[in-house]
């Protein structure tokens, strides 16, 4: 493979711009070839990306290299930032250490989701963060049933639920009171949003187990797959799913433990 690195950047920060300016000529002084358009990098091919912005932006980036086995290195420009590996005044030391092969791969599990109608060519989305099902009026509250591996297990008379990954329990499931879970634990979350019932409540799954999520009540309800794009399914519809046979691969250059990076970001200092 040439040597090849690619660029995904948030344009919306004016300061992650300015940033890839100069990490351009960095590359190029050490024979690298940088790339900015995704067609450029399909062609070409990236030995890694760089993801300018911030946890959004890494998600995008490492769902559209995971098909293709590129990892991700994710520099922080947001506020959080859970994911992003390195801050943004760190950045050159961490490229230093990936050109000379310093860094860890870490793998993310994703899901695929499987809308399933009547009459029509099932709908199929590959998923890094969450799945949000979610009632689109204010007429009353839907009711999901949620089957595991063909058998009923539980049911949610909610404003909606998410259904995340790891990776997805630090996003929307942690603000709707889910818990973070650590991204070496291979399982699925189930959060309720706004539940109307005591016996509703967060539910952690196996990463094997098929979840079949089925429209019992409510006409319609809007499912919504990384934030990013959405659908309508009506009464009586389902989505199946399931583990994705690829994970998302992110380059992990410092010695952070995940529980440092919870504390960090939750400003958690009583322990100190």
């Amino acid at each position: 493979m040439e040597r090849v690195v690619g660029l995904w950047l948030n344009k919306s920060k004016p300061e992650a711009q300015t940033l890839a300016l100069q990490i351009i000529p960095w590359f190029q002084a050490r024979g690298w070839d940088v790339l900015t358009e995704w067609v450029d990098i399909l062609e070409r091919g990236a030995k890694f990306l760089i993801s300018l912005g911030g946890d959004g932006t890494l998600l995008q980036a490492a769902r559209e290299g995971a098909p293709l086995g590129i990892p991700v290195l994710g520099v922080n420009f947001g506020r959080l930032g859970f994911l992003c590996e390195i801050e943004r005044e760190d950045v050159f030391g961490a490229l230093e250490k990936v050109l000379h092969q310093d860094f860890k791969i870490q793998e993310r599990l994703m899901l695929n989701a499987l809308i399933k109608r009547e009459g029509s060519n099932a709908l199929s989305q590959l998923v890094l963060n969450d799945i949000v099902f979610s009632r689109e009026s204010e007429d009353g509250v839907i009711t999901l049933q949620v089957n595991l591996s063909g058998e009923p297990s539980v049911s949610y008379p909610a404003d909606g639920l998410i259904v995340a990954t790891p990776t997805g329990s630090t996003a929307y499931s942690l603000s709707a009171g889910g818990p973070i879970i650590s991204p070496n634990v291979q399982a699925i979350l189930l959060t309720p949003l706004a539940a109307h019932s005591l016996s509703a409540r967060p539910m952690l799954v196996s990463d094997q187990e098929e979840i079949e999520i089925l429209l019992a009540h409510g006409e319609q309800c809007l499912v919504t797959f990384d934030g990013r794009h959405s659908v309508k399914i009506c009464s009586g519809e389902t989505v199946v799913i399931t583990t994705a046979p690829i994970k998302a691969q992110l380059i992990r250059v410092g010695s952070r433990s995940f529980p440092q990076v919870v504390r960090e970001k939750l400003r958690d200092r009583w322990h100190e």
